[in-house]
């Protein structure tokens, strides 16, 4: 049965693979990153003569998250490369950013037998490193064939997802026993991972490597220049990675705010670059004195709306906010990482959705550093609050900030188990 699951997947992709070639062009229509180098999605590409770290890391988010252990990496391994795949032009594009040229940067193959044999022939990592939970059952057998170790790190599991997998356990099961370690974030995530038949003795539970997040001194620097840009007493809301629809959602509830406390300045950070136009559009609708980061144009008392349509300066714009409100959240998407803002200070605020994050929400929440809404006018009532009450803020954000530095440590256990199994090779 699970040859034939195997098969018959494997079957279904290869159908596929012309339906994804025309999604990459017609996306590529209003994000170009989606055409370039779209050979590699077919494990195309030049041979790697130096030994090779793989580290597969879906997009910005989860490419954010193991910058850190990639850092270490390079200075571990300084006769290895470090090869970095994403499936997203933005993931590949913070790549770029974060390292330059240190690592190699390409596009994961899709996950079809015969371009992930070719991938690995050309490659030839000693060992895979996944982030989080992308998991494609070819990937995970392919490495087990050609012999390379592959550890899941930074692992999380909601409950949702775990429902997910158990329907195509003919799939799963084999694959999660064909990985060589599963790092999870927290041991709710370990069970989940164990309960869908992984063997317990491959499973540790080193905490969440994003409490490792150090946020970088020049662009927490630039935030607070930019601040003072903005009006160094005004308060600053930010909206970051907005969804589709979210985006409305902190317009209409800015312009509420504003009745009371008409200084009041939104910074609004779409999650796509494609949408970044259509947005500027949106912000227009609610105010004419609308600034796009991307244009360079003057930031001033003045205006009411800064749209950062910029790639890599999400920590910048937590730096000059007195709130955040975290996307994904009103989306029912899953949410994104509070624990950015929660770094520097800033308190947090989201929406029901939180469950690509829940064990860290919920202990964040705890530790008083977030607050969570059920909708739009709750959102509202409590941003009011916070406004309102400017010393209750500060607590909050300071003990958002206390919450993540009493958490930090994931990191130098993950590379632990990185050295052990690297050691293994």
């Amino acid at each position: 049965m699970t040859r034939l699951a195997q098969w018959g997947y494997s079957l279904c992709f290869c159908l596929l693979t012309p339906v994804l070639l025309l999604r990459l062009w017609w996306r590529g229509r209003k994000a170009p990153g989606y055409r370039r180098n779209w050979h590699q999605r077919l494990g195309l590409g030049t041979a790697i003569s130096e030994p090779v770290i793989w580290v597969h890391a879906v997009s910005v988010g989860e490419t954010v998250a193991i910058a850190p252990l990639v850092r270490r990496l390079i200075k571990t391994f300084p006769g290895h490369r470090i090869l970095i795949t994403n499936m997203t032009p933005t993931g590949a594009e913070q790549v770029r950013t974060l390292f330059g040229d240190r690592v190699e940067q390409r596009f994961c193959p899709w996950d079809l037998p015969w371009a992930l044999k070719g991938f690995l022939r050309r490659v030839r990592p000693q060992l895979c490193i996944i982030v989080e939970t992308e998991l494609w059952p070819n990937l995970v057998h392919q490495c087990d064939r050609a012999g390379v170790p592959v550890l899941l790190a930074n692992a999380r599991l909601s409950e949702r997802s775990a429902r997910g997998y158990r329907r195509f356990s003919a799939l799963t099961v084999p694959m999660l026993n064909r990985l060589s370690l599963i790092a999870a974030q927290g041991q709710a995530d370990a069970d989940r991972f164990i309960g869908l038949g992984m063997a317990p003795e491959r499973v540790v539970v080193t905490g969440s490597i994003k409490f490792d997040l150090q946020p970088n001194p020049d662009q927490v620097a630039a935030g607070q220049a930019l601040r003072q840009r903005l009006g160094a007493h005004r308060p600053v809301l930010i909206g970051a990675s907005t969804h589709a629809g979210e985006d409305e959602i902190l317009l209409r509830t800015w312009q509420r705010l504003r009745e009371h406390y008409p200084e009041l300045a939104l910074i609004l950070v779409p999650r796509h670059p494609e949408r970044f136009d259509q947005v500027a559009t949106l912000c227009h609708q609610f105010s004419a004195r609308v600034v796009r980061r991307s244009r360079g144009d003057a930031v001033d008392p003045g205006i009411d709306i800064l749209l950062g349509d910029s790639m890599g300066e999400l920590m910048l714009f937590y730096a000059a906010a007195d709130i955040a409100v975290v996307g994904g959240s009103f989306s029912g998407t899953g949410g994104h990482n509070p624990l950015e803002p929660a770094a520097l200070g800033v308190p947090v605020v989201m929406g029901p959705d939180c469950f690509n994050f829940q064990s860290i929400t919920d202990a964040l929440r705890d530790a008083g550093g977030l607050v969570c809404v059920p909708d739009e006018a709750a959102l509202a009532a409590r941003l009011d609050r916070m406004l309102a009450e400017p010393n209750r803020r500060a607590e909050q954000g300071r003990q958002a900030a206390d919450f993540v530095a009493a958490n930090r440590g994931a990191l130098a256990r993950l590379e632990a188990e990185v050295m052990r199994l690297s050691a293994q090779q």
